[in-house]
């Protein structure tokens, strides 16, 4: 027992330790997360938990003071070789089959498969596989994994405890004092990540661990009871699956769809979701060591995955994925060019959602709305008095300037309204280009005269301007 504690407060303070010294080489060597998070976070800090955990669990069985046994040296063994290949996968880039497979060859050798049975021992092959991975994926957000592996590590231990495995409590023990170390520099904001090598020791200690306390018991209470001690993880596993499932996204590719992302969304702090996931993981740890012990029935477990999966539907609602859009196109900022520039495209939805004035107003970039049409009717009546300023000017200056001439040059593109809009549909826009300047003599205007002799008329608007003008 006072060597347990003494164990404890040693792998806690060297997993802190060595989790401020081994983040300086990673920001030195570029070995940032690259997962879903708000910000890089270097690596090495699972490193750090193996390191401990190893150093404290071999320095007691080295010296006698607490023996691990055969079946735990092989467990510890092995573990270390799955959190080697999860270094592997941190610095360079590994696929996830590369990652299973390592990992369940790994489990293949610590299931007693002489208390299960070889059918009941493959499907802990797969579960411990499943475990490992589990936690690697819920090494998503700050805190997380360390706060979820610690509550689960005093749980298995205390299954264990029941069975009377000394060597294996102590090992459990000491790898929660480690990822308590951890968390001192994993708590939000975090300072260092735990990635592949710490998540998948750290899952694969725990569900082996999980697997051998079971072994010879009834194996639809040990169901349970296994998925009790993992329930955060597989629930996130779940939730991840589904969300991707029904949006077509590949299921082997990263995405913010996990628990903490969505948490997150609803407005809890990263702190807040750290410890709201870690008071679940107790309540299932909680139910899964009851029923082991016998204290409750195994029903009770049944509770548990409907709170899981009323949890996993209910986030399941909240959107984590943008709209899709096609590779190499940008989405326009609103009120840029050009997002004025496909709104006003013919083809457009805007263009083509309405044929109202008003759609072909807001779809050429005017005003809308009640103070819109205001300004727009201020601008019809000083651009028809304008109008008409010009016009009698016009008159004055070219008094023999046939129509024929002008018809075609460029008095048809400076025509005062534009062609097909009078009345209400005059664009107010277009108010200021026919502002009274002073054009050069060169520049080709209407003939005024020549349409008043003949009678005829430039607009409705500038016949009303004139009429006024003249009286």
């Amino acid at each position: 027992m006072l060597y347990g504690i003494v164990a404890a407060a040693t792998a806690l303070l060297l997993s802190a330790v060595l989790a401020a010294l081994l983040r300086v080489p990673a920001l030195r060597l570029g070995l940032l997360d690259r997962r879903q998070r708000q910000r890089r976070v270097p690596l090495f800090g699972g490193a750090a938990v193996v390191l401990a955990t190893c150093l404290v669990a071999v320095a007691g069985d080295w010296t006698g003071i607490a023996p691990l046994g055969d079946g735990i040296e092989v467990l510890l063994v092995a573990g270390g070789a799955v959190a080697a290949l999860g270094l592997i996968a941190d610095v360079w880039r590994l696929k996830v089959r590369f990652l299973v497979l390592g990992t369940a060859v790994a489990a293949a050798f610590v299931v007693p498969y002489g208390d299960t049975g070889v059918v009941s021992g493959m499907l802990g092959v797969g579960w411990i596989t499943f475990g490992a991975l589990a936690f690697r994926a819920l090494d998503h957000a700050d805190g997380v994994a360390g706060t979820v592996g610690v509550v689960t590590a005093f749980g298995v231990a205390a299954c264990v405890a029941v069975e009377v495995m000394d060597g294996l409590v102590v090992l459990l023990s000491v790898l929660a004092a480690a990822l308590t170390g951890f968390l001192m520099h994993n708590w939000p904001p975090a300072r260092v990540a735990l990635g592949a090598c710490g998540s998948l020791f750290t899952g694969f200690l725990l569900a082996a661990a999980a697997v051998v306390a079971r072994a010879g018991h009834d194996p639809v209470v040990g169901t349970g009871v296994l998925f009790a001690l993992t329930a955060v993880a597989g629930a996130d596993v779940v939730l991840a699956a589904a969300s991707r499932r029904l949006a077509g996204r590949p299921l082997l590719r990263g995405a913010p769809d996990h628990l903490a992302h969505r948490l997150r969304r609803l407005g809890l702090t990263a702190q807040g979701v750290t410890v709201l996931l870690g008071l679940a993981a107790f309540s299932a740890v909680l139910v899964g060591v009851l029923v082991h012990a016998g204290l409750v029935d195994v029903r009770a477990v049944w509770w548990v995955a409907g709170a899981a999966l009323v949890v996993v539907i209910g986030l399941l609602r909240v959107p984590v994925y943008g709209p899709p859009r096609a590779r190499g196109t940008r989405r326009p900022r609103p009120g840029s060019r050009s997002a004025s520039r496909s709104a006003s495209r013919p083809g457009s939805r805007s263009a083509s959602s309405s044929g109202s004035p008003s759609a072909a107003a807001s779809s050429s970039g005017s005003p809308s709305g009640p103070g819109a049409a205001t300004r727009a009717g201020t601008g019809i009546r000083s651009s028809v008095r304008l109008s008409a300023r010009s016009a009698a000017r016009s008159v004055a200056r070219s008094p023999d300037r046939s129509p024929d001439r002008s018809a075609g040059g460029r008095s048809a593109g400076r025509s005062v309204v534009p062609p097909g809009l009078s009345g209400d549909r005059f664009d107010a826009r277009r108010a200021a280009v026919y502002a009274p300047r002073r054009q050069p003599e060169s520049v080709d205007r209407p003939p005024r005269a020549e349409i008043r002799r003949t009678g005829g008329s430039v607009s409705s608007q500038v016949n009303a301007g004139l009429r006024v003008r003249n009286g």
